[in-house]
């Protein structure tokens, strides 16, 4: 048998019960397996002691009358006994004028409820925080809210503030980040305003987050090897009986079934306590259905761009001139160096260029350089390329101009002519991108491989591009050895902080809401997206509801509610039993009631069709709650998307609403036949009573996953 070490964690009304076998790393070398052990109601009796309670069930399992070292952490909660046993994962991180182009304006420009957003909680979980960045200063604030319950346990050398409120560590490393992850998701959703900040001169302005005057709690579960699934829940568990109001979670991996999936079993708890967790979509982009964010009690956020944008140039000696993407702060000051052409580069001082395909055929050229000089190979895919932020390059030759230019530089340096061909790289400069916004190709899609008619991501948020603090301690790229205060990241790691920060500006002035409320707010009142390609990477599946607008969600007029009870229905709708369902929910459930997942009251609609089926006709049903003004009609609009011919008809089509919280509820037929199997047909629904557009997307698709 294998030795086990215990770590019990909790979430809400939920022990978890860590096992893993020897230590992190045994003496002979051999690496632990952790086991996370799901278990139920606490007895009532005052004389139940939890610590006792994990140390008999160890050494029951190791037949070990000791077991000193096997605890690795231990939590009271209420539990009865074990529910399941699932291997613990290691997850992955994924890695400001973003809030100027939403809308939320510096200064007087934008509404504010500074007293509630200087009583909200953002608890962020991620790879630590640095507590002496100017993001996080905590002057002018007061002391914490009192509603706060949490700890400043960060370790050495680690302090909170007023501003920086609580930190956790659950690696053995300490609070403090040494990666620069997540105290740039931290500052993106709460960070102070700072200006005068940029890149080496690269994106210089003023760095803020969406909520700066609300408060921030980090829980670092993440190292450089990845993130763990108990220490993922156990960050759950202590946020929420920290008392904060959001959690934010750039991480992540492969979908799993929702009762294996830590971030599901984490947020589901924390919906039951009125938090709503806001969680990055992925970056497997821009492949269809490898998005790893899948549960409908969270907000799971794709990533675009913003009307703003860096471009490096590359100026050959003949005096073209090339057009790339990349973040360079080095000036070469005009000075030209050999260009290489292959795999890999002989000399220091010479510029290395690496062509490959891309999924479109086109080739693709990019030119690299190492820390020392000019020699650094780099034959990444354009996706990978567009997903990471280098601040020396790859720079990938933009895609309006990618057949050209990279077929004239493979030509000129292939050229017989041309014995030494030779060129200069440019710094980085900021332009307007007036096609903003454009889902990154990094961003994971759709379909949804657990739940196929529930379409994810929900939303899409700036996440390409993004300036916001960094860690000191970490190298701004795996290239570059300098340090800085602040740094430029790509990512929906970078998108989801931007939700975040939207859900916690509404929560400001609605701080009654429900999770499902905001969430709702955020969905129907999305900027409509445009589709820039053909096939599922360009369509609802890349974007959900679409670009996230902060001022509009405010006042959506109509919300889709959803309660833990419909949660229950929509999973026992997935074939859940009783004993399923507890290892989500972590209590006896039954299923009194089952909707198909098509008929959850979401703010979205998607249905997958049988490939076999020439023509179809599906039904979604749906309750929508009143939170505009008293005695308002609601008059119903459908357009169609992507060409699509589907015939849809909502019955009834006119909702009169008397008054404030009214329910009503009404009927989606959507019908067509010979759907496309490589383009998924779409239209939106849009309820407007001359003020509020509520708009819904509907997605039928064939896709077969």
């Amino acid at each position: 048998m294998a030795e086990l070490a215990a770590s019990f964690c909790l979430l809400s009304c939920v022990v978890v019960l860590c096992l893993s076998s020897v230590s992190a790393v045994t003496d002979d070398g051999q690496h632990k397996q952790v086991y996370v052990v799901y278990m139920g109601s606490l007895p009532s009796r005052l004389e139940y002691t939890p610590m006792s309670h994990h140390m008999s069930i160890l050494q029951e399992v190791t037949g070990e009358s000791s077991i000193e070292g096997r605890l690795v952490r231990s939590y009271k909660r209420k539990m009865e006994g074990v529910v399941s046993v699932f291997p613990s994962k290691k997850l992955q991180i994924h890695w400001t004028a973003s809030w100027n182009f939403m809308g939320l304006k510096e200064g007087n420009n934008t509404k504010r409820n500074l007293a509630v957003e200087s009583d909200t909680i953002i608890g962020v979980i991620d790879t630590g925080i640095w507590p002496e960045s100017e993001s996080f200063s905590d002057k002018g604030f007061g002391p914490p809210p009192k509603k706060w319950k949490g700890v400043c346990s960060g370790g050495k050398n680690f302090t909170c503030n007023n501003k920086l409120i609580g930190a956790r560590d659950y690696t053995s490393e300490g609070a403090r980040d040494n990666h620069g992850h997540g105290t740039h998701t931290a500052s993106t959703a709460a960070g102070n305003a700072v200006a005068n900040t940029s890149f080496f001169g690269i994106g210089n302005g003023t760095v803020r987050g969406g909520v700066p005057a609300s408060r921030i709690a980090a829980y670092k579960v993440c190292t450089e090897d990845g993130c763990t699934s108990d220490a993922i829940l156990s960050a759950f568990d202590d946020a929420i009986a920290d008392g904060v109001d959001l959690i934010s979670v750039s991480l992540g991996g492969s979908p799993d079934r929702y009762e294996e999936d830590t971030l599901s079993i984490g947020a589901f708890h924390a919906m039951t306590k009125g938090i709503l967790t806001v969680h990055s979509a992925g970056n497997s982009g821009p492949d269809p259905a490898m998005i790893g964010s899948v549960a409908p009690w969270i907000l799971t956020v794709a990533a675009s761009t913003t009307n703003r944008a860096f471009i490096t140039k590359i100026v050959l000696k003949n005096g073209s001139t090339l057009v790339g993407k990349s973040v360079n702060s080095f000036d070469m000051k005009g000075k030209n160096y050999p260009l290489v052409y292959g795999d890999y580069a002989e000399k220091k001082k010479e510029i290395l260029v690496s062509v490959y395909s891309s999924s479109s055929d086109i080739a693709v050229a990019t030119i690299t350089r190492d820390r020392q000089g000019f020699a650094a190979v780099c034959p990444r895919p354009l996706s990978a390329l567009s997903m990471m932020t280098l601040t020396l390059l790859p720079l990938t030759l933009t895609p309006q101009s990618n057949k050209q230019s990279s077929l004239f530089l493979i030509l000129f340096l292939d050229s017989p002519s041309l014995s030494h061909p030779q060129g200069t790289l440019l710094k980085t400069e900021a332009i307007f991108n007036q096609k903003a916004p454009t889902v990154g190709s990094f961003s994971s899609r759709g379909p949804n491989t657990i739940a196929v008619d529930l379409l994810k991501p929900d939303i899409t948020a700036p996440g390409i591009e993004i300036l916001a603090a960094y860690s000191p301690d970490a190298e701004p790229s795996r290239d570059d050895t300098r340090h800085v205060k602040y740094s430029v990241l790509s990512g929906t790691s970078m998108s989801c902080p931007h939700a975040a920060g939207v859900a916690a500006y509404i929560k400001t002035f609605h701080p009654e809401w429900s999770p499902s409320m905001i969430q709702s707010a955020i969905m129907t009142t999305a900027w409509p997206m445009n589709a820039s390609e053909t096939g599922y990477a360009s369509t609802e599946f890349a974007y959900g509801a679409g670009h996230v607008d902060p001022i509009a969600a405010l006042n959506p007029g109509l919300v889709y509610e959803l309660v833990k009870a419909d949660h229950i229905a929509f999973l026992c709708g997935l074939n859940y039993t009783s004993e399923t369902l507890k290892l989500i929910s972590g209590e006896a459930v039954t299923c009194s009631g089952t909707v198909l997942p098509r008929n959850l009251n979401y703010p979205s609609m998607s249905a997958k069709i049988p490939a076999s089926n020439s023509s179809f006709t599906v039904n979604f049903k749906r309750t929508v709650t009143n939170l505009g003004t008293p005695n308002s009609t609601y008059k119903s609009k459908i357009v169609l998307n992507h060409g699509s011919k589907l015939k849809v008809k909502v019955t009834p089509s006119v909702l009169s609403m008397k008054s404030m919280n009214e329910k009503q509820s009404f009927t989606v037929t959507v019908s067509g036949s010979d759907l496309d199997s490589e383009l998924p047909s779409s239209a939106n629904l849009i309820w407007s009573d001359g003020t509020h557009n509520v708009r819904s997307p509907i997605v039928v698709y064939t896709y077969e996953l």
